[in-house]
């Protein structure tokens, strides 16, 4: 067999195509997926889609498996009392199912060059929680299901995002403790 130069350049770039888009899909994509969370110091348990029985504790959020379009839920509480029987739509790639029907806030984080915290802060809405203002427009949530989000209640927030032109955000969502803490913390009132 003679020595093709094409044939090794050929083989050289599909080995590092291959390589790149294993190193991106193992360490870098973002995963989708839909979380049944429970904040509350209550055990649950809940059938989704007539499926098998999910535990979840006390502090605890579970990954599930959701259809796009209607599902169902029923949720029991520690007795397996049925507490209630509902239905939600999915339409996007993750999600939040809230089976206690606790306070969460989705809250947008803002990334660019030139950004100017202190004043996009104040030219956003207040939200108000336990009585007192907190600026920023974030959106309290407290109904079963939501996937206007863009990073879930066990995820952060990314440090940096490279290449942006202009000023973007990025979503996510909180827990009301979770999100008083992030406040706390990043805004350093």
């Amino acid at each position: 067999m003679k020595n093709n130069p094409s044939l090794k350049g050929l083989l050289i770039a599909l080995v590092v195509f291959i390589g790149a888009f294993a190193i991106y899909n193992f360490f870098l994509a973002k995963k989708n997926y839909y979380l049944v969370d429970n904040p509350t110091p209550n055990t649950y348990y809940f059938k989704i889609n007539n499926g098998s029985e999910g535990i979840i504790s006390a502090g605890q959020f579970v990954q599930v498996d959701l259809n796009k379009g209607k599902n169902s839920i029923k949720v029991f509480d520690q007795n397996k009392k049925m507490l209630y029987d509902s239905a939600f739509k999915v339409k996007k790639v993750r999600g939040l199912l809230n089976i206690a029907h606790k306070d969460y806030y989705i809250n947008d984080q803002y990334y660019g060059y030139n950004l100017k915290k202190d004043s996009l802060l104040l030219a956003l809405d207040k939200t108000k929680i336990d009585g007192k203002d907190y600026y920023g427009g974030a959106k309290h949530f407290n109904k079963l299901y939501t996937d206007d989000f863009y990073f879930n209640v066990d995820e952060d927030y990314d440090q940096l995002i490279k290449n942006i032109q202009k000023v973007e955000s990025r979503s996510k969502i909180f827990r009301k403790e979770d999100y008083l803490n992030y406040y706390k913390e990043y805004y350093k009132f």
